[in-house]
This record gives C-alpha cells, sequence and structure tokens, in this order.
C-alpha cells in the first residue's frame, strides 16, 4: 500500500499508562441534591397543581442525565403539576425534531426511564424583541407550559468567551431557540455571540418568569460537582459566578505542550466541538491556545453522535473509519446554522489507526535536532482524562508532577492486521 511505504520510517514510541490524582469533589447523592436545589429557591411554592412543566434537556451527556431528568419529572410531579420533556439543542440532531429525540433516547432518556413524555418539535414562536433589535424565538411546547425548567451544564464554550458561555442563557436563546432562534444568534459571528445571547436571554426571562433554570457543574473527571437552581430573575446575576466556578474545576491535560495528540474519539456528547478545545488547546473560532500540540489525530466518532463529526476540522488526520460514519445532514445543519463551517472541515483520510497516528507522527517538524523524540499524548475523549497514555519521552515530566501517577512500564501500541488499534486506551 502507497501509505504504508511512505510511512514505513515512522516509528510510533512507546506509551506509557498515567492516572490524575488530583483531588475532585462530587456529589454522592445526585437525586437529593437535585431536591434540595428546587426546595431552596422556592420551587415547591411555585409550581402549583395542574401545572403543564417544561422540562428541557440539551445536547451534551451531562453526568448522571437520567438520575437528575428522573429527579425533576418527580419533583414536578410530587408537587402536583404534570411534567414533559423537551430536547433543547438548537440545530443539533440534523435540525430535525426526530433527530433530536433520538439524541435524548441515546443518552437513556426514554419516556419510559424519565416518567414523562417527550414531545419534539422544530417549530417556535416569536415572543418579543430583544433591546438590540433580534428576534426572540422559542419552542411552541415551551410557549405553552405554564412553567419552564431548563437542565444545563455550565462550563467554558468551545468558540467564544464571555460573562456567560455554555449553559442557562444559552439554553434559552440557543437551545430552545431551535434552529430558527440559533440561526439568528449566530448570524452576527461569534465575537458578538456573548453579548447576543445575554440580551436575547433577558427577553426570555422577562416574557416567560415562570421559570427555574437547573445549573449542573462537573469536576475534572466529568463528575456532578455542584447542583444550582436558579429563578429567572436570578439567572443573568448568578450565572457569570457559576462560570467562574465550572471554570476552576474543569479538566485539562497536566502538560503545557506537546508534539502530537492522538483522541479515540470524538462526539457532540462529549463536547460542542467534537473534543473540546478548552482541553486540546486547538480552536476552529479563536486563537489556539496551551496545551500546544504540533499534530492532532482523530480514529473515531461515538455512536451516540449519530453521524455528527461536527469538530474534525480541529484535527490534521482522521481514519476511514469515521470518514464513512460521517452523516452530511446530521453534520452540516449546525455549520450552516452557526455560518461557519471551519468545524466539519475532512482532514487527511488514512486507511486505519496506525497509519494515521504515524501521518499525526509524520507532521512534526520542530524538533531541537533530529535525536529527539516524539513527545505525544494519547486519550479517549476530552472527557475522559482520569487516566491515559503519554509517550515515554514525557516521563521525566510525569515523575516530577506530583497528581500524576505512573501505571506501568512503557509498551508497545498493538494494531491488528489491518491496522486496527488493539491497545486499550
Amino acid at each position: 500500500m502507497l501509505f504504508d511505504t511512505l510511512l514505513d520510517d515512522i516509528v510510533i514510541p512507546r506509551f506509557v499508562r498515567v492516572r490524575d490524582h488530583r483531588v475532585a469533589e462530587r456529589i454522592e447523592d445526585v437525586a437529593a441534591a437535585v431536591r434540595q436545589a428546587l426546595d431552596s429557591r422556592g420551587a415547591k411554592e411555585a409550581l402549583r397543581p395542574g401545572m403543564r412543566v417544561c422540562v428541557c434537556c440539551g445536547s451534551r451527556e451531562i453526568a448522571n442525565f437520567q438520575t437528575i431528568v428522573r429527579a425533576v419529572v418527580d419533583y414536578v410531579r410530587a408537587c402536583g403539576a404534570e411534567p414533559f420533556i423537551i430536547p433543547t439543542m438548537g440545530s443539533h440532531g440534523g435540525a430535525t425534531a426526530e433527530g433530536q429525540r433520538a439524541i435524548l433516547e441515546g443518552y437513556g432518556l426514554t419516556e419510559d426511564v424519565v416518567g414523562a413524555p417527550i414531545r419534539a418539535t422544530m417549530e417556535t414562536v416569536e415572543i418579543g424583541r430583544a433591546d438590540n433589535g433580534m428576534s426572540v424565538q422559542l419552542d411552541v411546547y415551551a410557549n405553552e407550559a405554564d412553567y419552564i425548567i431548563p437542565i444545563a451544564r455550565v462550563k467554558p464554550h468551545t468558540d467564544f468567551h464571555g460573562r456567560i458561555e455554555s449553559g442557562l442563557c444559552k439554553m434559552l436563546v440557543i437551545g430552545l431557540g431551535k434552529q430558527h432562534g440559533a440561526y439568528i444568534c449566530h448570524k452576527y459571528g461569534f465575537h458578538n455571540m456573548a453579548k447576543n445571547i445575554w440580551s436575547v436571554s433577558k427577553t426570555v426571562v422577562e416574557k416567560k418568569p415562570n421559570l427555574m433554570a437547573l445549573s449542573v457543574i462537573e469536576n475534572c473527571f466529568h463528575e456532578t460537582y455542584r447542583i444550582d437552581a436558579v429563578p429567572a430573575a436570578r439567572i443573568h446575576e448568578e450565572e457569570p459566578e457559576l462560570l467562574e466556578i465550572a471554570r476552576a474545576q474543569m479538566g485539562r491535560l497536566p502538560f503545557d505542550e506537546a508534539d502530537t495528540l492522538i483522541v479515540n474519539e470524538i462526539g457532540k456528547e462529549i463536547s460542542g466541538a467534537g473534543m473540546d478545545p478548552n482541553i486540546t488547546g486547538r480552536y476552529t473560532c479563536l486563537p489556539n491556545e496551551r496545551p500546544f500540540f504540533q499534530s492532532i489525530a482523530v480514529l473515531d466518532v461515538t455512536e451516540k453522535s449519530h453521524g455528527n463529526c461536527g469538530g474534525i476540522g480541529a484535527a490534521d488526520v482522521t481514519t476511514r473509519r469515521l470518514f464513512e460514519k460521517f452523516d452530511f445532514e446530521a453534520t452540516y445543519p449546525n455549520a450552516i446554522t452557526v455560518g461557519n463551517g471551519l468545524g466539519t472541515r475532512i482532514p487527511p483520510v488514512m486507511p486505519n489507526d496506525r497509519l494515521a497516528v504515524k501521518f499525526a507522527l509524520r507532521s512534526v517538524s520542530d524538533f531541537k535536532d533530529e535525536r529527539e523524540l516524539v513527545r505525544a499524548i494519547w486519550i479517549r475523549n476530552t472527557l475522559a482524562l482520569d487516566e491515559f497514555m503519554i509517550s515515554e519521552s514525557l516521563l521525566d515530566e510525569a515523575r516530577a508532577n506530583p497528581e500524576l501517577e505512573i501505571l506501568g512500564e512503557p509498551e508497545e501500541i498493538r494494531f491488528d492486521e489491518q491496522g486496527a488499534l488493539l491497545t486499550k486506551i
């Protein structure tokens, strides 16, 4: 094979397993934390018998998602109200109601599990105009409800920075606005996103004061760290503070710089950008940051992404396996909605994992001398950072880091005869 010949002299280094031993607090009884959060902000008094309550669920796979949603549903029903679930995910799921329902079901959020009906639509209504003149769109089911409870993970965004990023305000505007609302907000560019989301979301809470958002913050190991209930009138005061808490808890790779990053899988449930640039340092809409990698290889896309390969544009090489899963109708609606296709560009495609890794290693050029060994990090995905692998050239740096435990000796990365990865990462 041509690529085997061209990359024959590229040696894949030996790798060592390491474990991140940072201390990270987590909530043990998540359902109890949901009830306590809602009680503490007067939800029991606000929810009256007979109310139709819209519980909003997004496209990210939040830790303990089923438990959180079920706890909200049970709480609402215990107050005598009638809950129902809607997907709140902008243009994800191929910008179709069926696709968005399928995303929720892929996370195990079925009607049987959550104990409430799921109502999915892409239809919206205009509920007003923001102070900047933008049309404010809202899911028709949410608009008809007597009360709204959005459930959102608060964290730094992958494409813009501001006083609010991913979280409550974004769900009110992009999630509840469906494709139409997301398109309106994105058409002014990512450099205006933070202020536009702020402006539009203020109109949402003014028009829909019967709203209580549930903020979820995760620790660096994708575990539930904190749950807060935030009344509509307090969202714009409290979310910036919650964002800073989330930023401090966020996972990271404990190296400022390496030559190559190898990522086993990207996915929309992992990050809106497939692989979180806050972890990789590789953005498509913002300047790159630390950590810095000369090359990034992505080997696969998760099944829960349903062929949405958004984020692959940040990679330097991928595999035929991922390419054959690439669903244009699942991937491109989001690029059209945000008006930016950089994250969906297809990088060079190698026939298998082994050659994709070799291609990424071949792309490294900034050596001090020819004898220098490549510095590489291999992760499963950007949410699974408790254990990963490093090339043995990073061992001295890892030994000097008290938060890292070296789990064994350097080992050869194993592939089958077709070049598919066998070593478990």
